[in-house]
């Protein structure tokens, strides 16, 4: 059997679907933070198998996805330069600007390469002494470490022509903002798995008793998700908010020290903008004032960029779980993969993306 087998089986999925029917005696939200457990839960179908009382909604947890198109248009900027030699992880490169995107800069002859770590990066600005390398940082506690170990390292090789474009947030204070909104209807929350392996469960548990909210780290298996949305209606329906851990295969109450520790010697907690939810503070991270030498927004003085969305794209709402890709009036008409008008279509953990694929 392999390893993954018992978290598809069908049996124990239709076990599960049957034990949350049976607990489930009236109507409650639950969101998924994570967009690769929305992909998860639309393209098995999930959402359709459960009560009719369960409503999933989908969460800001696409780090892509959040990113605001000012930074982006940062990156457009740097990856024009010829002296530049632009990297990033694969699924940025789509992502619209105010007018163009970095696959399109790419198309027009700049330097704009994919790259599966930022490890890459350190070893092309190595590979190239002349010409100076940027890493579009993106992502949540789950991609800091990587980008803090490639930090520790350019600065060991005395690189002083790798830099990142640092674009990292943290999700506990978007959780934060989404249950202090006025407009709020979440009940429960999926936690992200791979951000609480990283970060292990305190914020999550302080949220929880802060907040009287339920929250289940999940895996990103079906029986997985279902196993997470059995826990949650039972903690609701008993009137109970604490953290239980479905994932615990990953995921530890401290989680990783060593990932957190080069994230600490490297970044520090800064206010940050978030695509469809504003500026949250204390809700992102940023170079160290003794690493601001490999600060690409401080080495290209980049300054402020103002930037605005397609009007026609209601991301921000479906960031915030408050509208659902197929209520939009541009999807799949003005908006489509090929032509995005929004992170949310083409980002690999995008909602809209996820109901694309799944033919919703």
């Amino acid at each position: 059997m392999k390893h993954l087998d018992e978290y598809r089986d069908p049996a124990l999925a239709r076990q599960l679907l049957a034990e949350i029917a049976a607990v489930t005696t009236r109507p409650w939200v639950i969101m998924e933070i994570c967009g690769g457990h929305t992909h998860a839960i639309i393209r098995h179908g999930l959402d359709l198998l459960l009560p009719p009382q369960l409503e999933l909604v989908h969460g800001p947890g696409c780090p892509v996805c959040v990113t605001p198109v000012a930074l982006i248009d940062k990156a457009l900027a740097l990856a024009r330069r010829p002296e530049v030699i632009f990297t990033s992880f694969g699924d940025m490169l789509r992502v619209p600007g105010s007018c163009e995107s970095l696959a399109q800069i790419r198309a027009q002859g700049g330097d704009v390469r994919p790259v599966y770590s930022p490890l890459e990066a350190v070893n092309l600005a190595a590979r190239n002494p002349v010409r100076q390398v940027v890493f579009f940082a993106v992502g949540f506690e789950t991609t800091a470490p990587g980008n803090a170990m490639a930090v520790q390292q350019a600065a060991r090789l005395g690189l002083d022509n790798f830099s990142l474009l640092v674009s990292h947030v943290l999700v506990p204070p978007a959780v934060g903002a989404l249950l202090a909104s006025p407009g709020n209807r979440i009940q429960a929350f999926l936690a992200p798995g791979h951000v609480c392996t990283v970060e292990g469960l305190q914020d999550y548990e302080a949220m929880a008793a802060r907040h009287r909210v339920p929250m289940v780290p999940a895996g990103f298996e079906p029986v997985d998700i279902l196993a997470a949305i059995l826990l949650l209606v039972r903690q609701l329906e008993a009137g109970r908010a604490r953290v239980e851990n479905e994932y615990r295969r990953s995921v530890r109450p401290q989680g990783n020290p060593a990932a957190r520790q080069a994230v600490a010697q490297v970044f520090q907690v800064c206010d940050r903008t978030w695509r469809g939810l504003g500026e949250i503070p204390a809700s992102g991270l940023r170079l160290r004032p003794e690493f601001a030498a490999f600060d690409a927004e401080c080495k290209f003085a980049l300054g402020e960029i103002r930037a605005e969305e397609s009007p026609l794209c209601i991301s921000g709402a479906i960031l915030r779980g408050e509208r659902k890709p197929p209520g939009c009036p541009a999807f799949g008409k003005e908006c489509t993969p090929a032509h995005p008008l929004g992170a949310t279509m083409v980002s690999s953990e995008g909602a809209c993306a996820a109901y694309m694929l799944a033919k919703r």
